[in-house]
């Protein structure tokens, strides 16, 4: 595991906030000296199927701890997502239905391996303890918080503040979380820096339960592709790890140099020094091909790599452009969303108004808009469809 300054150099790498240092250091001495890994937490909660960057920046800091010598437990939250984490949140979440969980959190395990040693990931759900919990268990737990502690957390007070309903359910999901590490009984537990108030819950319900405090470190969150909102697909400025090669490949290269230097910082292990010294270009292409062969293996890098050159260097169309085939009745919208090559009819839309679908490289300004002629269907500049009528 190796000496401990070196070990705490590569945590605390990106870190925001370790609560408390000193304890961290010790945690790691005695782990070290007994040759004992640590167990360390971080909890997903499955309300979408697909894994983004966002995401892999806790997933990253994961993994240096698996290479130092210690177990992840990679904690599926399928029972607090039934109340939904309250965190930065201006209303209640709408409630998800079991399938809707079950199906998101069947896709989680595959996807965080792309990042994670599995034989050094314990991957445990929440409901295999809170399901069987009696009203009475709910209730001894509650005594372990007050209302005005959690009343305290900044977004609670800005919906009071703007007269906007809090659910009495919501009052559970901090306590619940924290109640994941009592039952892990984890020594680490790392979140976004949005998640400190339920990470720091975590260790004062430790301490009530008789078990040593966990070491608390956040992380910030990462700004998608525009460079200034968190990322999100709800805002369209995503990276999931489960797209195209080419698609991921295209993305990275379009973000700007200070975001490509933060990425560097958050999702790898790259010297900054050495990075900061190529020029940028070339510095985006080893990111794009770093993150591309993290996901999809070497070989696929290489191949997303050649197809940018040869649309973005060369304007030239791809050579693998998937067949469409279409009546000549078919709506614009209609083709994008059936073909895949958008997630849902609103990100259609939003392309269409934003300029970016082109038809035989005319604009395509109508989401009505009936093709009736055989060409390329291009999406901003990385996504191609060859249609075909029939």
């Amino acid at each position: 595991m190796g000496d401990i300054s070196a070990q705490l150099a590569r945590i605390k790498r990106g870190c925001s906030e370790i609560i408390e240092e000193g304890q961290l250091k010790n945690k790691l001495t005695l782990s070290l000296k007994n040759r004992k890994p640590l167990k360390v937490k971080a909890g997903f909660d499955p309300t979408a199927a697909d894994i983004h960057l966002g995401h892999t920046v806790l997933l990253s800091k994961l993994r240096v701890f698996q290479e130092l010598g210690h177990i992840v437990y990679f904690l599926i939250g399928d029972f607090t997502a039934r109340i939904g984490d309250p965190t930065g949140q201006n209303k209640a979440r709408p409630p998800m239905s079991s399938e809707q969980i079950k199906a998101n959190a069947s896709t989680y395990e595959t996807q965080a391996y792309k990042v994670l040693i599995p034989e050094k990931t314990k991957v445990v759900f929440n409901n295999e303890w809170f399901s069987g919990m009696s009203l009475s268990d709910t209730i001894d737990l509650l005594k372990h918080s007050t209302v005005s502690q959690i009343l305290a957390r900044a977004d609670f007070r800005k919906r009071i503040k703007d007269n906007v309903d809090i659910r009495a359910h919501e009052f559970l999901y901090p306590l619940l979380q924290a109640y994941d590490s009592v039952h892990l009984n984890a020594d680490i537990e790392i979140g976004g820096t949005d998640q400190k108030f339920n990470l720091l819950l975590g260790r004062e319900l430790q301490r009530d339960f008789g078990q040593e405090e966990q070491v608390v470190i956040t992380l910030p969150l990462l700004e998608g592709t525009d460079g200034v909102n968190k990322m999100s697909k709800s805002l369209g400025n995503y990276i999931s790890i489960n797209e195209r090669p080419e698609e991921i490949f295209g993305k990275v290269m379009s973000v700007s140099d200070a975001l490509m230097y933060r990425y560097y910082e958050l999702l790898t292990d790259y010297d900054l020094t050495a990075v900061k010294a190529m020029h940028p270009k070339e510095a985006k292409e080893k990111l794009a091909c770093a993150l591309v062969s993290r996901f999809h293996g070497e070989q696929k890098a290489a191949e997303a790599k050649s197809a940018f050159e040869k649309v973005f260097k060369r304007k030239e169309i791809p050579t693998a452009v998937v067949e469409y085939k279409v009546s000549k009745k078919a709506k614009v919208i209609d083709i994008l969303l059936k073909s895949g090559l958008v997630k849902s009819r609103n990100e259609a839309r939003r392309l269409i108004l934003q300029g970016a679908v082109r038809h035989i490289d005319a604009k395509v300004c109508d989401e009505n808009f009936i093709i009736d002629q055989a060409g390329i269907l291009k999406v901003g500049s990385r996504r191609f469809l060859k249609i075909i009528i029939i």
